[in-house]
């Protein structure tokens, strides 16, 4: 346990670039990327508040999560730092930036990710399933009373639409959600879910790198569009095999894109 309360994997040498793992599923979802690029770059991958190893030692915020992230940051003083967000990641990243500048941050990837994940009369661009704030809240009463019966649904969405994934890829991602407490993701989840960082976006500070699953369950072709026409220094690679998990799905491309990244 570090200094920032996060349990933090800290592998390799080289580049620094931080990955920052999506709701319900804790560092752990970026071995492939650690042991691939570890001779290359220094693999930084935290277990955000209520996930993995750190559990409730951090509060369970997007705020807090990015205040604990920048705090280590700070104390290994590390610079030109590579952000690579998986989902709630990109928000954590996000709030980094808002939080504390990005005097260290030297670009960041973004894995299948809106700014806003509540739709709205004046927003489509949240998740695929229309989700609204009055259908959060009844979501969010179930992630606690209905939990044994999540994990593999949300495993699933993961995935892309219309194929199953590789063997044993959907049992290990249902298997390792399950081990979660509930009560902590219910926090995490109302958390990210009351942020819009469409403002940040379009004034955003750093290099910004889209990597989208073509064939996400959760977010649309639209939400690539928005961020084409709204992020400065803006990048997107489509992974035309994958859903809402590249890293997972197209393990090969996306560490090329990492690597295209890190050596930018």
């Amino acid at each position: 346990m570090t200094e920032s309360g996060l349990f933090i994997r800290d592998e390799g040498a080289g580049r620094p670039i931080v990955f920052v793992h999506g709701w319900s599923c804790p560092g752990m979802f970026f071995n492939r990327q650690v042991a691939d690029l570890k001779a290359r770059a220094r693999c930084i991958v935290p277990d955000l508040p209520g996930h993995g190893a750190t559990g409730d030692r951090v509060p369970c915020t997007i705020e807090a999560a990015a205040d604990a992230i920048h705090t280590y940051l700070s104390e290994q003083d590390l610079q030109d730092v590579v952000l690579c967000g998986w989902s709630m990641g990109a928000l954590v990243s996000y709030a980094l930036i808002e939080r504390h500048g990005a005097d260290r941050i030297g670009s960041m990837i973004a894995i299948d990710m809106s700014p806003k994940v509540l739709n709205d009369a004046g927003w489509h661009n949240g998740t695929r399933s229309g989700l609204t704030a009055g259908q959060n809240t009844h979501f969010i009463n179930t992630i606690t009373a209905d939990w044994q019966r999540l994990p593999r649904r949300i495993a699933r969405r993961m995935f892309a639409a219309d194929s199953e994934p590789c063997p044993g890829l959907l049992d290990y991602a249902s298997g390792e959600i399950a081990k979660a407490n509930p009560v902590l993701l219910k926090d995490m989840w109302m958390s990210l879910t009351a942020l819009d960082f469409r403002g940040l976006l379009r004034t955003f500070p750093v290099p910004f790198h889209l990597a989208a699953g073509a064939k996400s369950q959760l977010y649309s072709p639209e939400v690539h569009r928005w961020h084409r026409e709204n992020v400065p220094d803006f990048q997107l690679t489509l992974f035309d095999h994958s859903g809402h998990a590249p890293h997972l799905e197209e393990p090969e491309k996306f560490q090329a894109l990492v690597l295209g990244e890190l050596n930018r």
